[in-house]
Order: C-alpha cells, then structure tokens, then sequence
C-alpha cells in the first residue's frame, strides 16, 4: 500500500471527504491517506497527526518524497493537540484504533471541534460507544458504511454537526442506524459471527460452577436481539 495505492478500508474512508476539504488525520501513520487525498485534489490541505515518534518520522519521509511539504503539515502530538486554530480544519479522520481510543481523543479534544463540519471515524472494535458519544455531542451520522478485507470487517462512521438533540435506541447504537437500513451480505456476516460467539460464550457460562446471572441475561438479550436483525 502507498499514497497511490490505499487499502480498500482506507479508499472507503477517503470516500467521504468532501471536495476541497482542509483534514486532519489523526493517528496517519505513514500519511498515506493524507497524501492521497491531496494527490487526488480531494483536499487542499492535511495535517497528518501522530503520537508516536516511529510512524511519524515514516509520515516525513513519505510527505517530502511527494515533494508535499507545503500541502500537508506533520505534527508529532496525542490526538486532537495537533490541529492549530489557524489550520481551519473542516473534517477529521480518526481511523484504524478501538473505539475507546477515538471516543477519549474526541472527549479530550472537544475545543479542536468547534469549526469542524464532518468527523470520518473506523473504530476497530466499540462502534457502540462511539455512536453514543456522537449522539451526546449533536453529531448526527449521516454515513455508515462496512469493508471487509483480509479477513477483518471494518466499519466506518461519518457524522456531521446538527445544531439540535440526535437520539439512537440500543438497537441503532449496537448496529448503526444507517447499516440497519442497508445490511448486505458484509453486515451479515460480521452479526452471525458475533451471534456464533455469543452463543459459544453463553454456553460456557451456563456450564460454570457459579452461573454469572447478570452477565447470562446480557448475553441472552444480545443474542435475540442479533437474531432478531438477522431474520
């Protein structure tokens, strides 16, 4: 993969900014994404962020063999503290990290937001809470999308700022209120497999010495609701 060639998950994440788009990627690794972006003309300015000094020298590197140095800026620093005020930053990317992570980046970075139109989040695993911390801010998802590649399916939420209160129920929230809408054969996938873990998980915990009753009947509500979905 490089600047020319991204990942199907990252393509897909590219999908959604939005022509002339000034972005941050947050967490860019080897500014792939930020450099295609800018190559395409999809975006007229990146910063690209990292916390880490390994991956951000790679960015460097990359940035300067593009000969882009002027187009995409490299900020060493955790989370949200890389984009600046006079960035005029409209859209951020936080992609390829758990959803715990993203969720404490966009809680600790909330003062970084204020002018931000668009957020491209691909948690890894914890959609769930990530969709709950954007309905409790006033982001409202107006795009979900699943990839399956190399055996992993990635889900990928866009949502933009509404000025009025954004309500998910627990099935909107567990799903996606977008990818209940669509499903397809990726959605059914990833939730029969989720239903084969659950189900193995809760066979296990009925086999225990000392049954777990909360933690049961968590397991069993989940598993009729997957099943409910999937019919």
């Amino acid at each position: 993969m490089d600047e020319h060639h991204l990942s199907q998950r990252l393509q897909a994440v590219a999908s959604f900014v939005k022509p002339g788009s000034r972005i941050a990627d947050i967490g860019a690794d080897h500014a792939y994404l930020a450099a295609a972006l800018i190559l395409e003309k999809r975006a007229l300015f990146a910063i690209a962020g990292e916390v880490a000094k390994g991956p951000f020298e790679n960015a460097v590197e990359e940035v300067k063999g593009q000969g882009l140095e002027k187009k995409i800026e490299l900020r060493l620093a955790d989370g949200l503290a890389a984009i600046h005020d006079d960035d005029h930053i409209d859209t951020v990317i936080i992609a390829g990290m758990g959803g715990a992570l993203i969720r404490r980046i966009l809680d600790e970075g909330q003062a970084k937001l204020g002018a931000v139109k668009r957020l491209i989040l691909q948690p890894n695993v914890g959609a769930p809470n990530l969709r709950r911390w954007l309905a409790a801010h006033r982001f409202q998802i107006n795009h979900e999308q699943m990839v399956e590649e190399d055996g992993h399916i990635y889900e990928i939420i866009v949502a933009d700022p509404v000025g009025m209160p954004v309500h998910y129920d627990d099935r909107e929230l567990m799903f996606g209120p977008l990818l209940l809408e669509k499903g397809g054969p990726v959605f059914d996938k990833k939730w029969q497999d989720e239903l084969a873990r659950d189900q193995h998980t809760l066979t296990q915990l009925e086999q225990a010495k000392q049954v777990p009753v909360a933690k049961k009947h968590s397991f069993q509500q989940r598993i009729e609701l997957i099943q409910e979905v999937l019919r």
